[in-house]
């Protein structure tokens, strides 16, 4: 494994601005790789401000450090995936343990949060799948759901506990059957927002497809009508009001991640 992963940072490292990065990126790799946790090593690693602080660089006064540090970005996004599996829980709380108020979290205010009719709105399903008939809620609110207690964690440093209702997200796509060979599900949201991940965590057992919070219809300050609820990812990841789902083998990007976010998101 170390080899593998030294040998994959020479070939995507080539400029000399970025030698001294990588060289610190190795060695931050073997260490975090022989630590008892892999949990730590994608918690410390290879993300973006991770690199900049072991190497003390400006990312934004130059371009070639930069596109080091996003290639070291695109590497973590790899190395993620590669531990990434569908026997790899998150932890599930007891109601007892719900953060309340749960705190709402966007690109915008709270007042800004758009605001959906529930009796006009269709999913549209787009893409790699046999069944392209759109969605009504009450299509959706008739389909056997679940729920979990499980913990948010954003990426600003804080994390909170509520308990989601919905669908299986696995059990819709193989509903409306979607090519589970595909690369990518993607996202499109009614506040404008986008994201994507990969085939492998569109079929988590946790992966839900929410419209339900606390026992109730989705607010709409949670993301009504609905929202993809994935407690393998960090809060970035979990796209709200969703409008359509495409599945796909192209690569989308993400409205964080097209500013430098991870891609993969692993919490």
């Amino acid at each position: 494994m170390k080899k593998l992963i030294k040998k994959t940072i020479s070939q995507i490292f080539s400029t000399a601005d970025s030698e001294a990065i990588v060289q610190e990126a190795q060695k931050q790799i073997i260490r975090e790789l022989d630590a008892p946790s892999r949990r730590l090593f994608l918690q410390r690693g290879l993300t973006l401000g991770g690199v900049a602080m072991l190497t003390g660089c400006d990312i934004s006064d130059n371009a070639s450090v930069e596109n080091a540090l996003g290639k070291i970005s695109g590497f973590n996004d790899r190395v993620q995936g590669w531990l990434f599996g569908s026997t790899r829980l998150a932890p599930v709380y007891a109601e007892s343990m719900i953060t309340r108020p749960f705190p709402f979290n966007a690109f915008y205010a709270e007042e800004d949060a758009p605001q959906v009719d529930g009796n006009d709105y269709r999913l549209k399903i787009a893409g790699l799948a046999l069944d392209k008939r759109e969605w009504s809620l009450p299509a959706l609110y008739n389909m056997a759901q679940v729920s979990q207690v499980t913990r948010h964690i954003c990426v600003e440093g804080w994390s909170a506990i509520g308990k989601w209702g919905g669908v299986p997200f696995g059990d819709f796509l193989r509903l409306i059957g979607a090519d589970l060979t595909a690369e990518y599900v993607s996202f499109k949201c009614a506040d404008e927002y986008y994201t994507s991940i990969d085939m492998a965590t569109a079929l988590h057992p946790q992966t839900l497809l929410a419209l339900t919070y606390d026992g109730q219809i989705l607010p709409r300050k949670y993301g009504f009508p609905m929202k993809l609820r994935m407690p393998t990812k960090l809060g970035y990841k979990n796209p709200k009001h969703i409008e359509v789902i495409e599945i796909t083998n192209k690569f989308t990007g993400g409205y964080w991640e097209d500013q430098g976010y991870n891609w993969f998101g692993g919490s």
